[in-house]
Order: structure tokens, then C-alpha cells, then sequence
């Protein structure tokens, strides 16, 4: 089989963006735009070749070292662009893709390099019919044949009404394409070299020329201003929730759940509504993630139990642990098999052991915690020194009471006892009592003495 280059289109300055960064690099549901034609470039293609701006921070990054980026530093169109990629492309057959059309499908491209192939052309172009082609090149026919593209700023009125545009996705036969190009000239409103002349230069010389049509027009929809991203991510959020139900996720409402590409699900979850999920996020089977949750960058096993409105950033959660509502793992937490993260409970770079609850409005920072400890309502590792953080350790089945203070650097044995109220400053050994508070005092009579004083001074 003959091999394929891949040639991504990804130079444009995106002025419409209104943006420092690059149009390429404006993430739509948690990858950058460039990603969504790389992914469809390594899956059929031998070599890829993406050509880039001046500015390449952060575009050579994006495309990883199986890529070979190569610099447009003049906007002179899109053909001047694939010219730059010459030198990194073989023979057989070229794909050119727009680094900003993230909707293609991956049995479109496949339906347009087997047509192009077993059709033996010169060129293959992918079209689409849409209701409101403007801004849109227009493919032009001659007895069905497609003849030339023409683009907006240079067609005629009648050209204008054409509903059939150029979706700028092409395969090429190499050698074809380039003696092609030698020709084009910046004969055109913007003074460009278009890459849709190839097309009326291969029909003129009598070469095969094809096309396929795309049987969803909103693949063919790019991206030039955020209102189009916005109008794009909305399809691709949508096609995510598809793809996540169909493989047996539970989403209770499709309208307010944001899922982002990165994000797995197991079979037989269920994500109430009005939840975030982003990231590179792995949630297992059997879980439940509460209304309201915003979960990045974090892995839940299965049977995990989010209830309403807890926040997950960075974090691991093993099986069947039960968090919220209303608790924030700050990045760095990972939460043991079973256990119990409750209310308003904030923790921050901490780990915690197996069947372990820390139930009630509390703070847990840089600290390691033992399987099966209990933690009262109110505790705080008061983990800042006002220079470094200080660890906390506490050890397995120690019960830590209700409103205590552990002043960090501290550990706390197996088993220890913390009382209520305590602030703690000293190590602790496995099996102890601790107990630091104030002596408590009684005075009888005290409140109706308070209130014959008041009625006196009134």
C-alpha cells in the first residue's frame, strides 16, 4: 500500500480570536484544537507533517516528536503553506487537514483515502452541503465533475447561491500535487496562493478529479472567533455524552453536564446534573458522582460515591470511598479504599488510609493518615510554620476528638487518643491519652448576679 503523509494546516494568525495565544492552541473540550486533526492524522497516516507560525511556543509541544513541524513565516495562503511542507512529505498520497476543523470524523477521512485510492485520482476533495455557505469556497461542477473551487471574495453572484463548499480537506497524489502548485499564482482579491487551484489546474491538465461528500455538514465546521468555538465545543460535548451513554453512563442530564474529551467513565455510573468533569479524569464503574461536582485531573475506582458539590482536583480515590457534600480535595490527595470524607471537609496534599473518616467541617494539609482513624468535626493540621509546610502523621486507628489542633511537624501513634479541644504540639506515642486545655471554671449564681446588676443599671 502506498504511504501516507498527512500535512496539517495550522499557521493561521486566528486574528478573529482577539488573542495573544495561538488560534491552534484554544482549548475545546480539554484538548487544544490542533490536537483534534493530529489524532486523525496518526490514525491513518505514515508521517505527519504540521506546518506552523513564527511564534512555535507551545504548537511543537502540542504536535510531539512523531511530528515534523516545519515554519510558514510569510502568510502567503494555503497553498504557499503546504509548499513549506515538501521537504518532510514522501510519495504516494498527501492529506491535507485544517489544524481548526476539530468535528471531522474518523470514518469520513477513512471513506475519502479509500475513494481517493481505489479511484486512482489526482486529487480527492471532501465537500459538504450546507444551508449558508458564505464565507465558504464554492465547488463548482461541469455535468457532475467537479471542475474548480472558488473561493467567496472571488465568486460571482450565481457562484455565491452554490450550497456545495470545499471543506479544505484534500488527498493528493504527491507527485501530482506538487507540479501542481509551480502553477498557482496570486491571481485573487487577497493576492494569495490558494491550494483550491490545484483542483481547477488537475481538471484542466484532464487529471481524475473526485470528491467525497461529508454525510454530517457540521464536520465541516471550522473555527475563526469564539462564537464558533462556543457553537463547536456544544457538538463536541455533545458527541461526548453520546459516546459515554452508549457505552453504559448513566447522564441524568445531558443540557447541563460539561465532560470534556480526556474524560473515561465506567459502565454503570451516574452523573447527576450540573457537574464538571475535565481533565485527564479516569472514574470508574458503579460510581455515583453528586449534582453540582467539578472533578479535574483526578482517578476514581469504582463503586466511588460523590456526593453534591464536592470538588476533585489532582486527586486518587480508591473503591468505594464516599466523599461530600461539599468537600474539596486539593491537588495531591489520595483517598484510601472505603473511607469517608464528609462535609465541608478541605484536604490538600494528603493521603489517607483505608476505612478512615474525617466526617465534618475540617482541614487536612500535608498530612499521612492512617487506615481506619477517626477525625471529629473541627480538626485542623495546622500544617504552615509562616515559613514551610510541616507534615502531620497520624497512625492507624488513633481517634482524634472533636475541634483539635495538631500543630505540625507531629505524629500521632496507633491508637492515640486525642481529646476534644486539644492543641497538640508534641509527638504523640502509639496508645496514648493527649489532652491540652484549659482548667474549667463554675461559678454559681453567676447569671442571676448578671442579670439584678443589669436591672440595676437600667
Amino acid at each position: 500500500m502506498d504511504a501516507l503523509t498527512a500535512i496539517i494546516l495550522a499557521a493561521g494568525e486566528g486574528k478573529r480570536m482577539r488573542s495573544r495565544q495561538p488560534k491552534m492552541l484554544h482549548r475545546l473540550c480539554g484538548r487544544p484544537l490542533v490536537a483534534y486533526p493530529l489524532r486523525l492524522a496518526r490514525t491513518f497516516a505514515d508521517r505527519v507533517v504540521m506546518v506552523v507560525p513564527p511564534s512555535t511556543e507551545g504548537m511543537v509541544q502540542v504536535a510531539g516528536d512523531d511530528v515534523t513541524t516545519v515554519i510558514q513565516r510569510d502568510r502567503l495562503g494555503t497553498g504557499h503553506a503546504v509548499m513549506q511542507a515538501k521537504d518532510g512529505c514522501g510519495q504516494g498520497t498527501i492529506l491535507v487537514l485544517p489544524g481548526d476543523m476539530p468535528l471531522l470524523a474518523v470514518e469520513t477521512i477513512e471513506r475519502l483515502v479509500s475513494h481517493h485510492k481505489t479511484a486512482g485520482a489526482a486529487v480527492t476533495l471532501l465537500t459538504a452541503i450546507v444551508d449558508n455557505p458564505f464565507g465558504y469556497g464554492r465547488v463548482l461542477r461541469q455535468r457532475g465533475r467537479v471542475t474548480r473551487i472558488v473561493e467567496e471574495r472571488d465568486a460571482t453572484d450565481d457562484q455565491k447561491k452554490i450550497s456545495e463548499i470545499g471543506t479544505s480537506v484534500y488527498c493528493f497524489d504527491a507527485q501530482r500535487l506538487w507540479s501542481a502548485l509551480a502553477e498557482v499564482r496570486p491571481d485573487n482579491d487577497q493576492g494569495e496562493y490558494y491550494l483550491t487551484d490545484v483542483v481547477a489546474i488537475l481538471s484542466r491538465a484532464g487529471a481524475r478529479v473526485e470528491a467525497v461528500t461529508v454525510a454530517d455538514s457540521s464536520e465541516a465546521l471550522g473555527v475563526n472567533d469564539r462564537k464558533q468555538l462556543a457553537a463547536v465545543a456544544a457538538i463536541q460535548r455533545r458527541r461526548i455524552l453520546d459516546r459515554l451513554m452508549e457505552g453504559g453512563v448513566t447522564i441524568v442530564d445531558p443540557a447541563s453536564t460539561y465532560i470534556e474529551d480526556t474524560v473515561t467513565i465506567g459502565p454503570d455510573t451516574v452523573v447527576a446534573p450540573q457537574t464538571v468533569i475535565e481533565g485527564a479524569t479516569e472514574i470508574g464503574s458503579e460510581c455515583v458522582i453528586g449534582a453540582g461536582s467539578h472533578v479535574s485531573g483526578s482517578r476514581l475506582a469504582d463503586r466511588v460515591v460523590l456526593k453534591p458539590y464536592s470538588i476533585l482536583e489532582d486527586a486518587v480515590v480508591e473503591e468505594g470511598a464516599s466523599l461530600g457534600p461539599f468537600c474539596h480535595l486539593r491537588p495531591g490527595c489520595h483517598i484510601g479504599a472505603g473511607a469517608e470524607i464528609g462535609n465541608f471537609a478541605e484536604l490538600k496534599k494528603s493521603r489517607i488510609g483505608r476505612k478512615t473518616k474525617i466526617h465534618h467541617v475540617s482541614y487536612t494539609g500535608d498530612a499521612t493518615v492512617g487506615e481506619r482513624v477517626n477525625v471529629g468535626a473541627g480538626t485542623i493540621t495546622c500544617n504552615y510554620d509562616g515559613q514551610r509546610k510541616q507534615p502531620t502523621v497520624i497512625g492507624d486507628d488513633a481517634f482524634v476528638g472533636t475541634n483539635s489542633s495538631l500543630v505540625a511537624p507531629i505524629t500521632i501513634g496507633e491508637g492515640a487518643y486525642i481529646g476534644s479541644g486539644s492543641v497538640i504540639t508534641k509527638d504523640v506515642p502509639p496508645g496514648a491519652l493527649a489532652l491540652e486545655r484549659g482548667p474549667q471554671t463554675v461559678k454559681e449564681g453567676w447569671a442571676a448576679r448578671r442579670k439584678a446588676q443589669k436591672r440595676k443599671d437600667d
